[in-house]
C-alpha cells in the first residue's frame, strides 16, 4: 500500500486539468482547495484518497535489546524472538586500563554466530549510582582521580571501535535509580510494578549521600568535563556517545542532589544536547525516564522526539511505558500505559529514527521466569508496532 500510485499521482488523469479548474469555477464542486506535494489540487473529499495513496515514510528502526549479554542460551533466546540488534552489555573490565578487548572480540564472535549484530555496549558509568559504578570519580568531580578515570573511558571506546561496535551508552547520574516500592495490577495476571511516589520518599528522610550537596550546575561542569575529554575521541574512531537520563527526574536538592534533568526535562536535555556540537554527542533516548519527567507524558513526549530526532542526537531508544508521570508513577507494560506507543514510534519514524528500539524495565511477577517472558511479550509487541507503522500513514 506504501507503494501504491493513483492515476493521477502517475500523470494518467481522467480529467484534463483545464476542465478540471473550469469545473471548480463553476462551483460544481463545493469544498476548499488543497496543494499536495506534488503539485496536484486536491478538493473536499478527495483529501482522503490522497492521505491514503500517499507512500508512508520508510521504517529503518529495528527491535533490540539490552539484558542477557552474549551467552549461547541468551544469543538463542534473542534469535528465537527475532531480536538480531544489541547491546552486549560490556567486555570484561580490566583494573586501571579499561576493556578486554580480546574478551570484547569474542563477544562479537559469539553475536555472528547467530547472525546477530552487536551495536552497542554500556560504558561502566551507570544508573546505579556513585556507590556502585567501578569508575566513581568523573560524577564526583575529583581530580586528579577522574582524569584517570576518563583516560579508561578513551581506552573504551577505542576497544568499541576495533570490535565494530558504534555506540556506548552511559549515565551521568550520582543517585542511583529512585523507587518507593511495587504496585500490584490483579488484572494483569499480579504483575507487580515498580513504582516512585515522591512524597512516600520523602518520608523516608534518607540521609546525603557521600558526594554532600550537589547543584544541577556542578553537574554540568562535570558532564562537560567528561564530554570535552571523550567526544574527540569517539569522533576519531566515529563511535557514538548516548546518554541515559537520570531515572526519575525529580525536586532540586533530593537527598542534596539536584539532578541535571531537574526539574525541567526538556529544557535539561537541551542544554545537555548544546554541550558539544558532535554528531557522535547525543541521548540513549529513554522514553519512560523522561516521561517521568512530565506532567502529560502522552502529549508532551511527542515534541521532545521531534526536537531531538530533527537534530539526529538519538542514537538508542528504551521503550518503557508508564503510568503517570512526575512524582507519582508506575512502569507497566507497554500496552497499557499513558503513553501511545504507535504514535511515539510513529514519530520516531517521521524523524528518520533508524537505530534499535529496546525493551527496558518490565514488571516481574511470581513466576521464576517472569522476567524473560515480560521482555519476549515487548519483543513481539515492538515488531507488530514496527509492521503497522510501516504500512500507514
Amino acid at each position: 500500500m506504501g507503494n501504491h500510485k493513483s492515476k493521477e499521482s502517475s500523470g494518467g488523469n481522467n480529467l484534463p486539468r483545464r476542465g478540471f479548474v473550469k469545473t471548480i469555477a463553476s462551483g460544481s464542486i463545493g469544498a476548499a482547495v488543497l496543494s499536495t506535494a506534488a503539485g496536484h489540487i486536491v478538493v473536499g473529499a478527495e483529501r482522503s484518497e490522497v492521505a491514503a495513496t500517499a507512500p508512508a515514510k520508510k521504517v529503518l528502526m529495528k527491535v533490540g535489546c539490552q539484558t542477557g549479554g552474549t551467552t549461547d542460551r541468551n544469543l538463542q533466546l534473542k534469535a528465537r524472538h527475532g531480536v538480531f540488534n544489541i547491546d552486549g552489555g560490556m567486555p570484561n573490565y580490566i583494573p586501571g586500563k579499561g576493556w578486554d578487548l580480546e574478551d570484547s572480540l569474542r563477544k562479537r564472535e559469539a553475536c555472528e554466530k547467530y547472525g546477530i549484530a552487536l551495536d552497542a555496549y554500556h560504558l561502566p558509568l551507570t544508573s546505579a549510582g556513585i556507590d556502585n559504578v567501578i569508575i566513581p570519580n568523573i560524577m564526583l568531580g575529583k581530580s586528579p582521580e577522574r582524569d584517570r578515570e576518563i583516560e579508561q573511558v578513551q581506552q573504551m571506546i577505542m576497544v568499541a571501535a576495533k570490535t565494530g561496535v558504534k555506540l556506548l551508552n552511559y549515565n551521568t547520574t550520582i543517585l542511583p535509580v529512585l523507587r518507593t516500592g511495587k504496585t500490584i495490577d490483579p488484572k494483569r495476571g499480579n504483575a507487580r510494578y515498580s513504582t516512585w511516589v515522591y512524597e512516600e520518599a520523602v518520608k523516608r528522610n534518607e540521609p546525603l549521600t557521600k558526594a554532600g550537596i550537589v547543584t544541577a550546575d556542578d553537574m554540568f561542569e562535570r558532564i562537560k568535563y567528561l564530554i570535552d575529554r571523550i567526544v574527540p575521541v569517539a569522533e576519531e574512531y566515529k563511535v557514538h556517545l548516548g546518554n541515559h537520563i537520570a531515572d526519575p527526574p525529580t525536586h532540586v536538592g533530593y537527598r542534596g542532589i539536584t539532578r541535571w534533568t531537574s526539574p525541567d526535562v526538556f529544557a535539561a536535555m537541551k542544554r545537555f544536547a548544546a554541550l558539544s556540537n558532535s554528531p557522535y554527542h547525543g541521548f540513549n533516548f529513554c522514553i519512560g525516564s523522561i516521561a517521568e519527567g512530565l506532567k502529560d507524558p502522552k502529549t508532551e513526549i511527542l515534541p521532545i522526539i521531534k526536537y531531538f530526532g530533527d537534530r539526529k542526537q538519538i542514537f538508542n531508544i528504551h521503550l518503557r511505558n508508564i503510568k503517570g508521570g512526575w512524582d507519582n508513577f508506575q512502569e507497566v507494560y507497554p500496552d497499557n500505559g499513558d503513553m501511545d506507543f504507535y504514535a511515539v514510534l510513529k514519530a520516531l519514524r517521521d524523524v528518520g529514527y533508524q537505530h534499535m528500539v529496546m525493551p527496558d524495565h518490565v514488571p516481574t511477577h511470581e513466576d521464576p521466569e517472569s522476567h524473560e517472558q515480560a521482555f519476549t511479550f515487548c519483543y513481539g509487541y515492538i515488531k507488530a508496532m514496527l509492521q503497522a507503522i510501516a504500512g500507514g500513514a
